[in-house]
């Protein structure tokens, strides 16, 4: 029996069509799920789905209910994590039969593991409409964990709860784990089923879901003694291109450094434009090269500027350079970092080691207020390129890392400690540098998968 494709997984009723047009645009995988009907209607409903499903060659799984699957010989069920167990389900299956299981946490998983079941849908990741939640979302940060429990084993995953065409490049791409764990699809409702031309939705998110790539790309390659050299010459031809580019860089900042980042980001040949309207988010969008969003005085009041900017940047594919000034200093700033992070997916982090160990959860390094406190860490090499893609660590020494290439360079000076606003400014240059490399890609550079165009590592080594 053919492996099933998870890549598009579309969770549906009765309204499963326009007949066959979704199924048409990319999707699949089905499964019916029917939370109201007898057992005759849910047959009926069953049987009349497979048999459209089975005209594009799409296999049905059926939520739930063991005998409607036997009846209508569905490629598989999934199950709830209030439903029968894994192990009962499999006796009562033939042999071939798959079994999906729901799962909100790290003990789900491990059930999931534990019981051999042959998938996983992890959710719900963002908020969703067409299903009452039990359990909070997942987060998009939340699902690489879930994956990483995956490691070695067989067990498919798939993501589900309010993915559509704007967030599901972000949903892919954010949920890799550290180990490289990556989705093996996602699972749609509205986004299809609402949709005016569901096979148009369902092409675009096939197209997307698909063209996504895992794999991080070769950066900043050189090796041997050479390679420091090679790096700098690639540093000074991307100065000389800011000048050539002039690229426009939105700036959502702290109040304290607008003026220092306005007049650090013209004096390496760019144009600021700082504001933190959410009105003015789609406009710009469109126009400018890259976004910094730095949160050094942050207000609960500016979060739906921060949010649509994001959003909005990502949509566009323009780089994302976000410092969590101060993180360790609060609750709030904390919390207000998972949300920003779980809705948009940042091109670069930059921050001192008290701010990345708090963004990391570790306590090897503290801070006081915006300042980091102690030696830093032990390995920092080791830290930086696990934490995540692109982290840049600041502080004597800088290390900025793409989970692979890490470079550290060794210009930082003690003066640099003594004023403020510093660091705020390494962030207006890191995004000044990535709005370069961006406005140098052609639009036959552009890659569907790719939440940014350019090389970020070289932008935040650059900045």
């Amino acid at each position: 029996m053919r492996d099933i494709d998870y890549s598009v997984y579309l969770v549906t009723g009765r309204d499963l069509l326009p007949p066959g047009k979704s199924l048409a645009g990319g999707v699949t995988l089905v499964q019916i799920r029917e939370k109201d009907a007898d057992t005759g209607e849910f047959i009926e409903i069953a049987a009349k789905s497979k048999e459209i499903c089975n005209r594009y060659n799409v296999p049905i799984i059926i939520n739930d209910r063991i005998d409607v699957a036997i009846a209508v010989n569905a490629r598989g069920v999934h199950l709830g994590q209030t439903d029968m167990s894994v192990a009962q389900a499999r006796q009562l299956l033939p042999q071939g039969m798959v079994i999906g299981v729901s799962c909100n946490n790290a003990d789900h998983v491990r059930a999931a593991i534990k019981d051999g079941a042959d998938y996983i849908g992890i959710g719900a990741v963002w908020g969703t409409q067409t299903k009452k939640l039990t359990s909070p979302p997942v987060g998009v940060r939340g699902v690489g964990a879930l994956l990483e429990l995956l490691d070695g084993t067989n067990i498919r995953a798939v993501a589900i709860g309010g993915i559509n065409a704007d967030n599901v490049l972000r949903t892919v791409h954010g949920s890799v784990s550290k180990t490289g764990h990556a989705l093996d699809g996602v699972a749609i409702v509205s986004e299809i089923m609402a949709s005016r031309d569901p096979r148009k939705a369902a092409m675009t998110l096939s197209v997307i879901v698909n063209s996504f790539n895992p794999s991080l790309p070769p950066t900043l390659s050189p090796k041997g003694p050479s390679s420091g050299e090679a790096i700098v010459e690639k540093v000074i031809e991307l100065m000389a291109a800011v000048k050539e580019q002039n690229p426009l860089i939105q700036q959502i900042t702290n109040t304290v450094v607008a003026t220092q980042s306005a007049n650090m980001t013209l004096s390496l040949g760019a144009s600021p434009i700082m504001t933190s309207e959410p009105q003015e988010m789609e406009d710009l969008g469109r126009e400018i090269s890259a976004l910094l969003i730095n949160i050094g005085t942050m207000r609960s009041d500016g979060k739906e500027g921060m949010l649509k900017a994001g959003l909005v940047a990502n949509r566009n594919k323009r780089p994302i350079v976000y410092d969590p000034v101060g993180i360790g200093a609060s609750e709030f700033r904390k919390a207000m970092t998972r949300d920003l992070l779980n809705a948009f997916q940042a091109s670069v982090i930059k921050g001192n080691a008290g701010e990345l160990a708090n963004l990391a959860g570790s306590r090897e390094v503290s801070s006081k207020g915006v300042d980091s406190i102690g030696s830093g860490f032990s390995d920092p090499i080791g830290f930086t390129r696990n934490l995540a893609r692109k982290e840049t660590l600041t502080g004597p020494v800088d290390y900025i890392s793409d989970g692979i290439n890490v470079v550290a360079l060794s210009n930082g000076d003690e003066m640099l400690g003594e004023i403020t606003g510093s660091g705020c400014m390494v962030g207006s240059s890191i995004a000044t540098y990535c709005g370069t490399l961006f406005a140098e890609c052609s639009d036959e550079e552009f890659v569907m998968g790719k939440l940014v165009q350019g090389d970020m590592l070289l932008g935040a080594v650059a900045g």
